[in-house]
């Protein structure tokens, strides 16, 4: 019977990968919108990653949504945990090898600014402030797996992460202020191609940067405390 049901699953996506070849032409994009973020976006934010400028200028209203969606997700985990009864339950934990311990100590800082820079230069290449995010949080996970006992303060984390949020919505008043739309790239866009260009985006991408990571982290923390 699965062997019947994995046929018909294949089938059905070899079909429609053939209708979507079929029907999807290739060229020149169709839409006045698209060609335009490619014609107009380094001119108009002076980021030079075309999707930096979209995610950031053209439509950083819906990114702001975004990042509001992963809050909530974080403090609906820490609301739930935090219903479940506390046990003290006595573990043995077992150290980890003396490689192990100290190889997490040497990677941790390098990892963290492998993130920061992914997020500091995501105007310019690949990357940004969800990706470099993700990159401190996951260098977190490697402390809180390798070197057993170290937690990161809740306290400062969550400082961190409330004023990369209130970064986020202050710069956007301000471009609503100022030129009458939220996120308004109000800072001078400088040279394309060099660090200091794109007006509000790296500011931006740095406060995505730093909330991203600690909520992530945070989340992390929260569920290795209960397991």
């Amino acid at each position: 019977m699965r062997s019947i049901v994995s046929i018909i699953l294949i089938a059905i996506i070899a079909l429609g990968i053939t209708l979507a070849l079929i029907v999807i032409p290739f060229g020149e994009p169709k839409t006045e919108v698209g060609k335009y973020y490619i014609d107009k976006g380094i001119e108009d934010t002076g980021a030079v990653n075309i999707v930096t400028s979209v995610v950031l200028n053209y439509r950083g209203f819906d990114t702001l949504g975004e990042v509001t969606i992963l809050f909530i997700a974080a403090i609906g985990i820490g609301a739930v945990l935090a219903t479940q009864k506390k046990r003290k339950v006595e573990k043995k934990v077992t150290p980890a090898s003396l490689i192990l311990y100290t190889g997490c100590r040497f990677l941790f800082p390098l990892i963290l600014l492998f993130g920061i820079y992914i997020f500091i230069h995501g105007h310019l290449s690949p990357g940004g402030g969800f990706q470099g995010g993700a990159i401190i949080a996951s260098a977190f996970v490697l402390i809180y797996m390798s070197c057993q006992g170290r937690r990161l303060p809740v306290t400062l984390t969550k400082a961190i992460e409330s004023l990369g949020g209130l970064v986020f919505v202050i710069v956007g008043l301000i471009g609503l202020g100022l030129g009458g739309y939220f996120l308004l790239n109000f800072l001078p866009e400088g040279v394309p191609n060099t660090l200091f260009s794109a007006g509000i985006i790296p500011i931006i991408y740095i406060a995505i940067g730093f909330k991203v990571g600690l909520e992530l982290t945070g989340i992390i923390d929260n569920l290795i405390e209960k397991s």
